[in-house]
């Protein structure tokens, strides 16, 4: 009698976020071993097989506290390996060029960029062993911004080509895509137009499709990605915008 296989392992980093929650759900859900990481206290009804309280700055500017995290989450998943890695976790500091100074610009920057390339080069032994996903969440910002998004968008264009770049580098090793969603219906956007429900409602009729996305269709579209088969989807950054990458908006007689 042969034993069934073992569950795969997803890590998945901002965690404890509106969308990182809605990821964890969605892997835990459809039978992954959950590795979940963000720098807050692990929410109490967060569903993950393990829980690692990591700043992802730390991950860059800290090597030995890098090398510790990489080394645990190896010894978790053992000889499985790592079967998919989502970079989720991000920061959003807003600002012009007027405004924006170098702590912004750090903060951001290794935040949003260069923590995924370092967790994805901590763990490629893991990933290849199982034939790993990367899916970097990236942004409409990478193509389409507005004012006082400058270094946001910025990293995320940058996350964007980063994973291009990567998909070269890696070959077929380990594939790597990413998505950019365009606004998300988490609590923390609700919040902000909880005094202005006329604008939250003119931001829903901005997308062609009537609405924003939801977190966990977006979660659910990310782990569809994750469980195709094909390595032929490699290097792809996939808009996930309601439509909304495609309006022009200017003044109409």
């Amino acid at each position: 009698m042969t034993s069934a296989p073992l569950a795969p392992f997803a890590l998945i980093t901002g965690a404890a976020g509106g969308l990182g929650r809605a990821l964890v759900a969605a892997f835990a859900n459809a039978g992954y071993r959950v590795i979940a990481t963000d720098t807050r206290a692990r929410p109490v009804d967060l569903a993950c097989f393990e829980y690692i309280q990591a700043d992802a700055r730390q991950i860059v500017d800290n090597a030995a506290a890098a090398t510790e995290i990489f080394a645990r989450v190896a010894a978790l998943v053992g000889e499985n390996g790592l079967e998919v890695l989502v970079n989720n976790a991000a920061t959003q500091i807003l600002g012009g060029t007027a405004t924006l100074g170098r702590e912004d610009w750090r903060a951001t920057l290794e935040v949003n960029l260069l923590a995924p390339f370092f967790w994805v080069q901590g763990l490629a032994d893991c990933m290849e062993r199982a034939h790993g996903t990367v899916v970097n969440v990236s942004s409409i910002h990478a193509r389409l911004t507005k004012r006082n998004f400058v270094a946001y968008a910025t990293s995320k264009a940058a996350l964007s080509a980063m994973t291009r770049a990567m998909a070269v580098d890696l070959g077929a090793r380990i594939r790597i895509v990413a998505v950019e969603p365009a606004a998300i219906a988490t609590e923390m956007l609700e919040a902000g137009f909880r005094d202005a429900p006329e604008l939250y409602e003119r931001l829903n009729e901005c997308h062609p499709v009537g609405r924003i996305s939801s977190p966990p269709e977006v979660a659910d579209f990310i782990l569809a990605i994750a469980r195709w088969g094909s390595r032929v989807l490699q290097g792809a950054v996939i808009p996930l915008d309601g439509g909304i990458g495609a309006v022009l908006h200017d003044p109409s007689p």
